[in-house]
């Protein structure tokens, strides 16, 4: 295996592909990149066996095929710390890859390409094209809701559920909900639902950066498989029940508020400095017109907001955990916001003033 390449076309899908090796391996072999040039094509190849990330990248002189897998950190951190512009010259000789860049000379351990596990190919039952930043808009709507280390295993992923004409993510905790939908043209009768683990949605987001690019997405029994002109990710999916979230969607509120979205923002992140650093609760008093917040801790420390509101109703006091109403806030892009009450036990359902594409619940707190 020989070939030439210029260091920024070698380093971007080598950062990405990197991202996914894990740095502790049980497996030697899994925290190498997987290198294989065909004709005048190289791919690199990484993975933790959950998940898949394969890039491309077109050879613009003749290369000598081969494959090969390298330690995935060290190739990169090499490229990094090249100057840019460089020529980057990479061959593999007895064992071992040799990596040459103006008076630079390196020599990478390596292991054979036989050892590198693949992702079993699974039929795809489902296939369809969007455009990348329709899905990553969608990601990052809701990603923020995803549990991180939750017993209920299937929580540490984000649900996609195609339906006719439209495909909707749908992310919880158990104490938060965030979902999205955006229109497609698939053709799908009734509904398909997979729940995508964490570390597959995170990495998936990372790739979807062509703002006018199209993704092809498979969703198999066990995997998604989601492909752009560069990359090809594989995920496997999370084997469980994801809750019913439409039974969570709060019913009946009667009190609504329509505030500033940044007002709201800064008043919110305000009160939060003094509220209790574990629990991170603050109160919300509405009356006509006027949201009062008011936030305290065990230093006998206490800070109080009032922000206008558009708000004709009954009085009502209700806690809530500040940072998941900062984390919806932060998503949203309208100036306007609408948040649904009914009482103080009750959760609040927070949308954008002008559509219901994407829908928030959040959990009250006892204070």
């Amino acid at each position: 295996m020989h070939f030439t390449i210029q260091r920024e076309a070698l380093l971007k899908p080598l950062q990405l592909v990197a991202g996914v090796v894990e740095r502790r391996q049980t497996l030697p072999v899994l925290s190498n990149v997987l290198l294989v040039v065909q004709g005048q094509q190289l791919s690199l190849t990484g993975t933790d066996l959950e998940v898949e990330l394969v890039g491309r990248v077109a050879l613009e002189e003749a290369a000598e095929p081969g494959e090969i897998t390298v330690p995935a950190r060290k190739l990169m951190d090499i490229c990094k710390s090249l100057p840019a512009d460089m020529l980057i010259d990479i061959r593999v000789d007895e064992q071992k890859l040799l990596v040459k860049a103006g008076r630079s000379r390196f020599s990478l351990s390596t292991l054979p390409a036989n050892d590198f596990p693949s992702v079993e190919e699974s039929p795809g039952s489902l296939t369809f094209t969007l455009p990348q930043a329709k899905v990553r808009r969608l990601i990052e709507r809701t990603s923020f809701a995803m549990a991180q280390q939750d017993v209920r295993y299937y929580l540490n992923g984000m649900l996609l559920e195609v339906n006719s004409n439209s495909l909707r993510a749908v992310a919880t905790d158990g104490h938060r909900l965030a979902m999205c939908a955006i229109e497609s043209t698939i053709e799908q009768e009734g509904r398909h639902q997979v729940i995508v683990p964490r570390k597959g949605i995170l990495e998936l987001a990372r790739l979807l950066t062509d703002q006018d690019g199209e993704v092809s997405i498979v969703l198999g029994q066990h995997h998604i498989r989601a492909t752009t002109g560069e990359f090809t990710f594989t995920s496997k999916l999370v084997d469980g029940k994801f809750p019913d979230y439409e039974r969570v969607l709060p019913k009946g509120g009667d009190k609504l508020v329509m505030g500033d979205r940044q007002m709201l923002r800064e008043a919110f992140s305000r009160t939060a400095i003094l509220s209790n650093e574990k629990y991170r609760g603050i109160r919300l008093q509405l009356a006509s017109g006027q949201l009062k917040i008011q936030a305290n801790n065990p230093e006998q420390e206490e800070a109080e907001e009032e922000v206008a509101v558009d708000y004709t109703g009954g009085n009502l006091e209700i806690g809530f955990n500040v940072s998941y109403l900062l984390d919806v806030l932060g998503v949203m892009g309208t100036e306007q916001v609408r948040i649904l009450l009914a009482d103080a036990n009750s959760s609040a359902l927070l949308q954008e003033s002008d559509n219901d594409d994407s829908a928030y619940v959040v959990m009250p707190m006892r204070l």
